[in-house]
């Protein structure tokens, strides 16, 4: 039997490794797989084909990322509602929340679907790649209403204090992912196309199996029938604080689009060299984005039962994790950066190895910035102020806008190096003042969401 477990009493360092740990080894998982993707595609299907997986990844990430963003989003009210113990508030937040996932999932979907050859052109993407591009983008928004669905109840179940559950689903759906990978392109010969049939395959699956699990175990879940009904003004809750959410991950994106445009227009080497490094640095930051998913379920439960000052704690004990995680990272990256970059292409290539190590090398400096970005993000949303972690999104989007449009012509590769680390520097500074700001307002206001409830309930 599954059991949820509040985080609103304890020492916090414990409370928040135990939870962080399963969080980070599932994104270890995610990014093993997209690791062992790229060096399939790499390997058996030439450095074109590589090229072509990588050269969407920033689109990819703008529409994963707003419906992983809304997905989180809808877990807050449910995390907050948890730790208030107002069990059936919680059980019809997640009633609506799955509702509203498979309806904007279906029309996410179809309009991407229909603009995806536009987008690939708009950015840059090289005429040689083109065709294998689109394939890949194609199916991936296909199957955009399965990676929702999925990220929706692993987030609900964390949002219970469960990070381990959707771990073992993801466990399950990594390894059916590589399996069918290496059957879709070696057996089956479908080259790119085949890559993203069986990632989005595998989702799906993985995203059903955790429903029925979710429900025939999590008791606390199981309730009267009139609680599954659809209400508007909670829609209306879920909106307001899972949309900016999800906009934050898109605006991120945007900047990351812009500087990707800009890479494609240097040629398919560092193309390439682009792919096989963020594979790497995404494997490697995964511990941070664990960490502030963890401290967004903490921060939640700790403000719906209203002890705030255990926020402050948690981000004291999360910042002194995070800094040791950064300078074991910093030291691997600095000695390993090439020896890593082989697992994608061969030692012949050596103007892309040269510049995936660059890349690797500038990022590992900053890394204490991205772990900072990382807490004091999801700390923010978990209280319920998305609005503020979608300003921060601004900051990044900006930023990484600025080197494309200007440091890129002049600099050339070494630009795109410095893009994602100008981007973390300009999202702290705006994220440690509203940190502050945020922290203050804590001690004196009710949740968030009883707030939205109330604006909701006054406007029908």
């Amino acid at each position: 039997m599954a059991n949820s477990r509040e985080m609103t009493a304890g020492p916090a360092l414990p409370l928040i490794f135990n939870f962080t740990m399963p969080l980070l080894l599932g994104n270890l998982l995610q990014q093993t797989y997209s690791l062992v993707d790229a060096a399939i595609v790499g390997k058996f299907l030439g450095i074109n084909a590589l090229a072509a997986v990588g050269a969407s990844s920033s689109v990819i990430f703008l529409i994963l990322g707003f419906c992983n963003g809304c997905s989180c989003g809808f877990g807050i009210p449910v995390a907050q509602k948890f730790g208030a113990r107002d069990y059936s508030m919680m059980r019809r937040y997640v009633a609506v929340s799955l509702r509203l996932s498979l309806g904007m999932s279906l029309a996410i979907a179809l309009l991407t679907s229909i603009y995806c050859a536009d987008i690939l052109r708009i950015m840059q993407t090289p005429e040689n790649i083109f065709d294998g591009a689109y394939a890949y983008l194609l199916v991936t928004f296909i199957g955009v209403p399965c990676t929702f669905l999925y990220n929706l109840l692993s987030s609900i179940i964390r949002a219970l204090g469960d990070s381990k559950t959707p771990f073992w689903f993801l466990l399950f759906s990594t390894v059916l992912n590589i399996v069918l990978d290496l059957f879709c392109i070696l057996v089956l010969k479908w080259g790119v196309l085949g890559a993203a049939i069986a990632t989005v395959f595998s989702q799906g699956v993985s995203a059903f199996l955790c429903y029925l699990y979710m429900y025939r175990h999590f008791q606390i879940l199981k309730g009267e029938a009139k609680e599954r009904h659809f209400q508007f003004r909670l829609a209306k809750t879920l909106l307001s604080i899972g949309v900016p959410m999800g906009l934050q991950f898109s605006i991120t994106a945007i900047g990351s689009i812009m500087l990707q445009s800009a890479n494609n227009a240097l040629g398919t080497a560092c193309v390439a060299a682009f792919t096989s490094a963020m594979r790497i640095k995404m494997f490697f930051i995964c511990p941070f984005e664990s960490l502030g998913i963890a401290m967004a379920t903490y921060c939640g439960q700790n403000y719906g039962a209203g002890k705030p000052k255990r926020i402050w704690e948690g981000i004291k004990v999360s910042g002194m994790m995070m800094l040791v995680y950064a300078f074991i990272t910093f030291i691997i990256l600095m000695f390993g950066a090439k020896t890593l970059a082989l697992l994608f292409v061969d030692v012949a290539e050596t103007e892309i190895l040269q510049d995936t190590e660059l890349f690797l090398h500038i990022s590992s400096y900053f890394f204490p910035c991205l772990g900072m970005l990382c807490i004091l993000r999801y700390t923010i949303q978990g209280a319920g102020y998305t609005n503020l972690a979608m300003l921060s999104g601004v900051s990044e989007m900006i930023a990484r806008t600025l080197v494309s449009i200007y440091a890129v012509p002049a600099f050339g590769y070494l630009a795109v190096c410095f893009g994602d680390p100008t981007a973390w520097v300009a999202a702290d500074l705006f994220l440690v003042p509203a940190f502050i700001y945020v922290y203050r307002r804590l001690k004196t206001l009710k949740s968030p969401v009883e707030e939205h409830e109330k604006v909701a309930q006054a406007g029908v």
